[in-house]
């Protein structure tokens, strides 16, 4: 008997194992002219993760258009709640770029940091609201096109309401985007999520960014995703979509990752 279990906790390691490599391999193929903030996709929601548990996300993010393409292969996201309504937030980015025509650049990219404070809890008639205030430190190689010369940061609000296995998330914030060309801007966005079962919930999402650059246009785009809950704890998130305004028009967005949740189980609701 013993030697059955031990073939059966060595089978359930190797699936584990060839699971993650899959996950890697996948990253590595799709591996953004957005910023992505709300996994799957560009605009967040208010809702923190709860105390005393946390999220990491192996991710990747890339946007494709005529003038080349770039992203992230992958970044690494980190948030966790060490207080009750409060989380706390780390992107820690390996980026790439790729201009057409020429080889790709790849190296470290520019570190995001960030708090989430909800101060407003869901009523059956009061959405939840939130902050989400981020700051951008310029850690990427600028020269290569791997982040920018300045910190940056955002300043939003975010709302969300659940109707049934429907969920509508949105607001928007305003950019501090310095630079001799740059200019700061307004985001903001709407998701409607469905949840179609405990397994998998799909969405869709509206987003705008005014110019960020002198001579740029407003871009205007969507996305359409899902959330795959594997298991409580491990879920593959996607989406994809494009711009249909803005200067670079038509570019091509995705986004892919793995996502493992942790903390103590008894507590979750």
């Amino acid at each position: 008997m013993k030697i059955r279990n031990d073939v059966q906790s060595a089978n359930r390691i190797n699936r584990s194992a060839r699971f993650m490599v899959l996950i890697c391999l996948f990253l590595i193929v799709l591996s953004t002219s957005v910023v992505w903030a709300g996994p799957p996709f560009v605009t967040d929601d208010p809702e923190p993760v709860e105390y005393k548990h946390g999220e990491f996300y192996i991710a990747s993010v890339t946007g494709h258009n005529t003038d080349g393409t770039s992203g992230t292969l992958p970044h690494f996201e980190l948030n966790y709640g060490p207080l009750p309504d409060v989380q706390l937030h780390l992107i820690t980015p390996f980026a790439y770029n790729k201009p057409r025509g020429e080889s790709m650049k790849w190296g470290y990219g520019d570190t995001e940091l960030g708090v989430k404070y909800r101060f407003i809890h869901e009523t059956d008639s009061v959405p939840q609201v939130g902050l989400f205030p981020i700051v951008e430190l310029p850690s990427g190689d600028s020269e290569k096109g791997l982040g920018e010369r300045r910190v940056r940061f955002l300043v939003p609000i975010w709302l969300q309401k659940s109707f049934g296995p429907w969920t509508a998330y949105g607001g928007g914030g305003y950019w501090h985007n310095p630079g001799p060309d740059n200019k700061n801007f307004w985001q903001t966005g709407l998701v409607v999520m469905r949840e179609l079962s405990k397994t998998i919930s799909v969405g869709a999402e509206v987003f705008n960014f005014t110019a960020r650059a002198q001579g740029e246009k407003s871009e205007t785009g969507f996305n359409v995703g899902t959330v795959i809950n594997v298991t409580e704890d491990h879920h593959i998130l996607f989406s994809a979509g494009r711009d249909f305004t803005g200067t670079n028009k038509n570019t091509l967005n995705m986004y892919v990752a793995y996502q493992f949740t942790f903390g103590p189980h008894e507590e979750k609701k």
